[in-house]
């Protein structure tokens, strides 16, 4: 069975990279093929059509979803979309519904009304678990699974290390199954979380190949490089012992991720598609920030992955991506649902009628932990 794959707010491909990876067999052959896909970002969709169906240039659709024409849309069995989490997120105003990029998740309801598609799978920074006490996310469930023919809804606060990807990342991801196959997706037990992939490892085992795409060095300042000699792996500017003419004059709230090492014994922290200085994660033991490639393996994108765009449109393609090796995690146990394999699962950690309760944020909480 392959099942055709729709996408908005693709970015540059991590999620259509896992799916398309993503094979399970059971005498037959269930896999996932790129049908068509929608982002705004120029430079986003190049890399999507240069590295997920170089041959179907029609299918990759750059434009504002608001001006999107759904009915044109070929068919589809199934839908993914990351919808823009700036307004949910843990960093910035926290806007929700109110904001420019709450609203967008509507967008994912009129293609699942329109196609109905066998399955769907949403995604989310976590914070979107604790936006306005819970309540955002309980009715952007509630929509999701009134949507179409009415759908199953696991949902579940990943981290991403463990599960393969050397980064300690956490989302929410949304699975739905059309209630009328009367099928249950569960959450894919974890793969790594008792040995995570580390920083080390990632970058280098194997080397990065020298002729490999996005691998220029950033220019660093001379207070940059004086500042970050002082800084010890896994440390950041506001732990770190500097002197007074290296400390940063910043009142109110201190990201930990500012100038922040990474520790080569551990995932990296969190890969970001936008910053400004100190914002850009940096290297263990070389007084330097890490290259778009570097940061591109630390998403687990393979080096043959190549990214179109200026370096800073590059880092923000790479930060705002799905990781590839987690959404092949869960795409093959989507397809084991369907073609009614066993595997190995765990409960899901976000029960959506129960968001608002203590009980509900104690648990969420924890998991969230890295």
């Amino acid at each position: 069975m392959i099942f055709k794959l729709g996408e908005l707010f693709s970015g540059p491909g991590g999620m259509a990279l896992g799916a398309m990876r993503a094979k399970v067999q059971n005498g037959t052959l269930h896999s996932l093929e790129h049908a068509w896909s929608n982002d705004f970002d120029k430079s986003s969709c190049e890399t999507y059509l240069q590295n997920i169906c170089p041959d179907s240039p029609n299918t990759v659709i750059c434009q504002d979803v608001r001006e999107l024409d759904i009915d044109s849309l070929a068919p589809i069995d199934a839908f993914a979309y990351g919808f823009p989490c700036n307004d949910f997120s843990l960093v910035g105003e926290k806007k929700g519904f109110d904001g420019t990029y709450g609203p967008l998740y509507t967008y994912g309801l009129k293609v699942i009304d329109k196609f109905k598609p066998k399955f769907f799978v949403a995604e989310n920074v976590g914070g979107l678990s604790s936006s306005g006490g819970g309540k955002a996310l309980e009715k952007i469930l509630n929509d999701l699974s009134e949507a179409g023919n009415g759908y199953d809804i696991t949902v579940h606060l990943y981290n991403a290390s463990h599960y393969g990807v050397p980064q300690a990342r956490n989302r929410i991801i949304i699975v739905g199954t059309d209630k009328s196959y009367n099928l249950k997706f569960k959450v894919p037990a974890p793969t790594t979380k008792d040995n995570p992939v580390t920083a080390f490892e990632a970058l280098n085992n194997p080397p990065i190949p020298k002729n490999a795409t996005n691998n220029d060095l950033t220019a660093q300042s001379k207070v940059v490089v004086e500042r970050l000699g002082y800084i010890k792996p896994g440390e950041n500017v506001w732990t770190a012992e500097l002197p007074e003419h290296l400390k940063l004059n910043v009142k109110g709230a201190k990201l930990s991720q500012i100038y922040k090492r990474l520790d080569p014994n551990k995932p990296s922290y969190t890969i970001t598609g936008s910053g400004g200085g100190g914002t850009h994660c940096y290297h263990w033991e070389e007084p330097r920030a890490l290259t778009n490639r570097e940061r591109a393996r630390i998403q687990s994108f393979p080096d043959n992955f190549t990214f179109v765009g200026s370096k800073e449109l590059v880092r923000k393609q790479v930060g705002m991506a799905v990781p590839p090796v987690l959404a092949e995690v869960i795409f093959t146990a989507i397809l084991k649902t369907f073609a009614g394999i066993e595997y190995e699962s765990i409960p899901a950690n976000i029960n959506h009628k129960e968001l608002s309760k203590p009980t509900q944020k104690a648990i969420l909480k924890e998991a969230s932990r890295i």
